[in-house]
Protein backbone atom coordinates (compact mmCIF):
# COMPACT_ATOMS: atom_id res chain seq x y z
CA UNK A 1 0.00 0.00 0.00
CA UNK A 2 1.09 3.26 -1.17
CA UNK A 3 0.34 6.52 0.45
CA UNK A 4 0.67 9.85 -1.18
CA UNK A 5 -0.37 13.48 -0.84
CA UNK A 6 -1.10 16.87 -1.93
CA UNK A 7 -0.17 19.65 -0.19
CA UNK A 8 -1.31 23.49 -1.34
CA UNK A 9 -0.92 26.48 0.06
CA UNK A 10 -3.87 28.56 0.55
CA UNK A 11 -2.64 31.71 -0.73
CA UNK A 12 -4.74 31.87 -4.32
CA UNK A 13 -6.86 29.76 -6.62
CA UNK A 14 -5.63 26.42 -7.95
CA UNK A 15 -4.13 26.60 -11.34
CA UNK A 16 -4.04 23.47 -14.18
CA UNK A 17 -0.26 22.86 -12.22
CA UNK A 18 -1.78 22.29 -8.96
CA UNK A 19 -4.55 19.59 -11.06
CA UNK A 20 -1.18 17.99 -12.80
CA UNK A 21 0.22 17.67 -9.42
CA UNK A 22 -3.21 16.22 -7.34
CA UNK A 23 -4.55 14.07 -10.43
CA UNK A 24 -0.75 13.17 -10.01
CA UNK A 25 -0.39 12.06 -6.19
CA UNK A 26 -3.64 10.54 -6.17
CA UNK A 27 -3.04 8.14 -9.63
CA UNK A 28 0.42 7.16 -7.82
CA UNK A 29 -0.74 6.18 -4.47
CA UNK A 30 -3.24 3.05 -2.84
CA UNK A 31 -4.06 6.07 -0.01
CA UNK A 32 -4.62 9.52 -0.64
CA UNK A 33 -4.40 12.42 1.48
CA UNK A 34 -4.78 16.06 1.41
CA UNK A 35 -2.69 18.34 3.66
CA UNK A 36 -2.98 22.50 3.87
CA UNK A 37 -0.14 24.04 4.50
CA UNK A 38 -1.24 27.33 6.35
CA UNK A 39 1.74 28.09 8.46
CA UNK A 40 1.66 31.77 6.75
CA UNK A 41 -0.99 33.47 8.12
CA UNK A 42 -0.33 36.71 6.31
CA UNK A 43 -1.10 35.06 3.48
CA UNK A 44 -3.00 32.08 3.87
CA UNK A 45 -6.80 32.76 3.28
CA UNK A 46 -9.90 30.80 4.32
CA UNK A 47 -11.71 31.54 0.99
CA UNK A 48 -8.74 29.92 -1.01
CA UNK A 49 -8.56 26.81 1.27
CA UNK A 50 -12.44 26.85 0.40
CA UNK A 51 -11.99 26.69 -3.27
CA UNK A 52 -8.70 24.33 -2.60
CA UNK A 53 -11.77 21.71 -1.78
CA UNK A 54 -14.13 23.17 -4.80
CA UNK A 55 -11.83 22.38 -7.29
CA UNK A 56 -10.17 19.26 -6.35
CA UNK A 57 -13.75 17.96 -5.76
CA UNK A 58 -14.59 19.15 -9.68
CA UNK A 59 -11.42 17.34 -10.61
CA UNK A 60 -13.00 14.47 -9.08
CA UNK A 61 -10.73 13.47 -6.78
CA UNK A 62 -11.14 12.29 -3.49
CA UNK A 63 -9.22 12.53 0.09
CA UNK A 64 -9.43 10.63 3.51
CA UNK A 65 -10.24 12.74 6.44
CA UNK A 66 -9.46 14.37 8.88
CA UNK A 67 -7.37 17.04 6.02
CA UNK A 68 -4.17 17.83 8.38
CA UNK A 69 -4.14 21.70 8.26
CA UNK A 70 -0.32 23.45 9.43
CA UNK A 71 -2.07 25.80 11.55
CA UNK A 72 -2.90 23.22 14.16
CA UNK A 73 -0.06 21.88 14.82
CA UNK A 74 2.61 24.34 15.95
CA UNK A 75 3.92 22.40 19.06
CA UNK A 76 5.04 19.32 17.00
CA UNK A 77 7.32 21.34 14.34
CA UNK A 78 8.36 23.52 18.28
CA UNK A 79 9.02 20.40 19.41
CA UNK A 80 11.09 19.16 16.12
CA UNK A 81 12.91 22.32 16.39
CA UNK A 82 13.78 21.90 20.08
CA UNK A 83 15.37 18.28 19.21
CA UNK A 84 17.61 19.75 16.41
CA UNK A 85 18.55 22.38 18.92
CA UNK A 86 19.83 20.21 21.37
CA UNK A 87 21.94 18.57 19.05
CA UNK A 88 23.61 21.67 18.22
CA UNK A 89 23.22 22.11 14.84
CA UNK A 90 20.92 25.22 15.07
CA UNK A 91 22.46 28.95 14.99
CA UNK A 92 20.44 31.97 15.29
CA UNK A 93 21.54 34.43 12.18
CA UNK A 94 20.57 38.38 12.06
CA UNK A 95 21.07 38.78 8.51
CA UNK A 96 18.69 40.72 7.00
CA UNK A 97 18.64 39.55 3.15
CA UNK A 98 19.85 42.48 1.72
CA UNK A 99 22.58 42.13 3.78
CA UNK A 100 22.88 38.50 2.65
CA UNK A 101 23.07 39.75 -1.02
CA UNK A 102 25.68 42.10 -0.50
CA UNK A 103 27.73 39.18 0.89
CA UNK A 104 27.56 36.99 -1.71
CA UNK A 105 27.94 39.38 -4.57
CA UNK A 106 31.09 40.07 -2.22
CA UNK A 107 32.35 36.69 -2.76
CA UNK A 108 31.25 35.51 -5.54
CA UNK A 109 29.04 33.29 -4.87
CA UNK A 110 25.81 32.59 -6.99
CA UNK A 111 22.00 32.03 -6.97
CA UNK A 112 20.94 28.39 -6.07
CA UNK A 113 17.88 26.86 -6.68
CA UNK A 114 15.78 29.40 -5.24
CA UNK A 115 18.50 31.65 -4.14
CA UNK A 116 21.67 32.23 -3.49
CA UNK A 117 23.45 30.11 -1.12
CA UNK A 118 23.66 31.53 2.44
CA UNK A 119 27.64 32.35 3.13
CA UNK A 120 27.72 31.21 6.95
CA UNK A 121 27.84 34.69 8.53
CA UNK A 122 26.10 34.38 11.49
CA UNK A 123 27.18 30.72 12.15
CA UNK A 124 30.39 31.68 14.52
CA UNK A 125 28.91 34.39 16.56
CA UNK A 126 30.00 34.31 19.89
CA UNK A 127 27.54 33.78 22.25
CA UNK A 128 28.19 36.72 23.89
CA UNK A 129 27.04 38.62 20.54
CA UNK A 130 23.84 36.63 19.93
CA UNK A 131 22.39 37.02 23.55
CA UNK A 132 23.01 40.81 23.21
CA UNK A 133 20.98 40.98 20.15
CA UNK A 134 18.08 38.42 21.52
CA UNK A 135 18.16 40.49 24.17
CA UNK A 136 17.77 44.02 22.16
CA UNK A 137 14.83 41.86 20.30
CA UNK A 138 16.45 41.54 16.76
CA UNK A 139 14.56 39.80 14.48
CA UNK A 140 16.55 36.43 13.67
CA UNK A 141 15.86 33.07 11.60
CA UNK A 142 17.14 29.32 12.65
CA UNK A 143 19.28 28.09 10.52
CA UNK A 144 20.43 24.58 9.92
CA UNK A 145 24.04 23.98 10.11
CA UNK A 146 24.88 21.55 7.70
CA UNK A 147 28.78 20.70 8.29
CA UNK A 148 27.47 20.00 11.81
CA UNK A 149 24.68 17.84 10.66
CA UNK A 150 26.40 15.80 7.99
CA UNK A 151 29.40 15.21 10.95
CA UNK A 152 26.32 13.39 13.02
CA UNK A 153 24.20 11.61 10.04
CA UNK A 154 27.42 10.35 8.10
CA UNK A 155 26.64 10.03 4.23
CA UNK A 156 22.78 9.75 2.95
CA UNK A 157 21.27 8.34 0.61
CA UNK A 158 17.40 9.09 -0.87
CA UNK A 159 15.99 7.30 -4.03
CA UNK A 160 13.79 9.37 -7.10
CA UNK A 161 11.56 7.16 -9.15
CA UNK A 162 13.00 9.01 -12.72
CA UNK A 163 16.57 9.73 -11.32
CA UNK A 164 17.48 6.17 -8.95
CA UNK A 165 19.78 6.25 -6.44
CA UNK A 166 20.90 9.37 -5.57
CA UNK A 167 23.72 10.79 -2.87
CA UNK A 168 22.51 13.22 -0.76
CA UNK A 169 24.03 16.42 -0.55
CA UNK A 170 22.51 19.12 1.47
CA UNK A 171 25.24 21.49 1.08
CA UNK A 172 23.64 22.64 -2.09
CA UNK A 173 21.49 24.62 -0.07
CA UNK A 174 23.72 25.64 2.10
CA UNK A 175 22.44 26.88 5.75
CA UNK A 176 19.00 26.37 5.45
CA UNK A 177 16.40 28.46 7.50
CA UNK A 178 14.16 26.51 9.53
CA UNK A 179 12.42 28.99 11.60
CA UNK A 180 12.12 32.65 12.45
CA UNK A 181 11.91 34.84 15.61
CA UNK A 182 7.87 35.03 14.32
CA UNK A 183 7.07 32.59 12.13
CA UNK A 184 7.01 28.97 13.70
CA UNK A 185 8.38 26.82 10.68
CA UNK A 186 9.60 26.64 7.18
CA UNK A 187 8.90 24.33 4.66
CA UNK A 188 11.51 22.27 5.19
CA UNK A 189 10.91 21.36 8.71
CA UNK A 190 7.34 21.64 8.60
CA UNK A 191 7.27 19.26 5.06
CA UNK A 192 9.12 16.15 6.78
CA UNK A 193 8.13 16.51 9.77
CA UNK A 194 4.37 16.39 8.34
CA UNK A 195 5.01 13.15 5.73
CA UNK A 196 6.73 11.66 9.03
CA UNK A 197 3.70 11.37 11.39
CA UNK A 198 1.39 10.98 8.30
CA UNK A 199 3.14 7.98 6.99
CA UNK A 200 3.83 9.15 3.45
CA UNK A 201 5.61 6.53 1.37
CA UNK A 202 5.91 8.40 -1.93
CA UNK A 203 6.32 11.72 -2.15
CA UNK A 204 5.66 13.56 -5.88
CA UNK A 205 6.47 16.82 -6.15
CA UNK A 206 7.45 19.19 -9.03
CA UNK A 207 10.84 18.75 -10.08
CA UNK A 208 11.59 22.71 -9.18
CA UNK A 209 11.73 21.07 -5.37
CA UNK A 210 13.75 18.28 -6.44
CA UNK A 211 17.35 19.83 -4.89
CA UNK A 212 15.34 20.69 -1.72
CA UNK A 213 15.30 16.78 -1.27
CA UNK A 214 18.87 17.05 -0.35
CA UNK A 215 17.86 18.94 2.72
CA UNK A 216 15.27 16.89 3.38
CA UNK A 217 16.57 13.76 3.90
CA UNK A 218 19.15 14.84 6.20
CA UNK A 219 16.40 16.43 8.42
CA UNK A 220 14.87 13.08 8.30
CA UNK A 221 18.76 11.62 9.85
CA UNK A 222 18.63 13.97 12.40
CA UNK A 223 15.20 13.50 13.93
CA UNK A 224 14.80 9.74 13.44
CA UNK A 225 12.19 9.92 10.99
CA UNK A 226 11.08 7.16 8.51
CA UNK A 227 12.34 7.67 4.66
CA UNK A 228 9.91 8.05 1.76
CA UNK A 229 10.75 7.61 -2.11
CA UNK A 230 10.18 10.48 -4.03
CA UNK A 231 8.91 11.03 -7.44
CA UNK A 232 9.59 14.35 -8.63
CA UNK A 233 7.04 15.26 -11.89
CA UNK A 234 7.61 17.58 -14.32
CA UNK A 235 6.16 21.12 -14.43
CA UNK A 236 2.98 22.29 -16.56
CA UNK A 237 3.84 25.47 -18.19
CA UNK A 238 1.85 28.22 -19.92
CA UNK A 239 2.11 29.16 -22.82
CA UNK A 240 4.86 31.07 -22.82
CA UNK A 241 6.78 28.80 -21.59
CA UNK A 242 7.12 29.99 -17.64
CA UNK A 243 5.73 27.52 -15.08
CA UNK A 244 2.39 28.19 -14.09
CA UNK A 245 2.12 30.12 -10.41
CA UNK A 246 -0.39 31.62 -8.00
CA UNK A 247 2.14 35.08 -7.76
CA UNK A 248 1.77 35.15 -11.65
CA UNK A 249 -2.10 35.89 -11.99
CA UNK A 250 -2.25 33.09 -14.57
CA UNK A 251 -6.10 31.46 -15.03
CA UNK A 252 -7.44 29.31 -12.24
CA UNK A 253 -9.26 25.98 -12.57
CA UNK A 254 -12.41 28.33 -11.22
CA UNK A 255 -11.78 30.66 -14.50
CA UNK A 256 -11.44 27.85 -16.50
CA UNK A 257 -14.65 25.91 -15.15
CA UNK A 258 -16.75 29.44 -15.11
CA UNK A 259 -15.84 29.46 -18.93
CA UNK A 260 -17.26 25.98 -19.77
CA UNK A 261 -14.42 23.73 -19.53
CA UNK A 262 -15.27 20.23 -18.06
CA UNK A 263 -12.87 18.41 -15.86
CA UNK A 264 -12.51 15.99 -18.64
CA UNK A 265 -10.86 18.56 -20.76
CA UNK A 266 -8.23 19.35 -18.06
CA UNK A 267 -7.02 16.41 -18.16
CA UNK A 268 -6.39 16.09 -21.91
CA UNK A 269 -4.89 19.46 -21.60
CA UNK A 270 -2.29 18.35 -18.97
CA UNK A 271 -1.65 14.53 -20.81
CA UNK A 272 -1.22 12.72 -17.86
Amino acid sequence: MTVTRFAPSPTGRLHIGHAFSALFARRAGTRFLLRIEDIDRGRCRPEFEAGIYEDLAWLGLEWEQPVRRQSEHMAGYAAALARLDAMGVLYRCFCTRAEIAREVATIGGAPHGAGAVYPGTCRHRSPQDVARRLESGAAFALRLDVAKALHISGPLEWTDQDAGRLAAVPEKLGDVVLARKDFPASYHLAVVHDDNLQGIDLVTRGVDLFEATHVHRLLQALLGYRVPDYWHHRLVVGEDGQRLAKRTGGTTLRDLREQGMDADKILKYINL
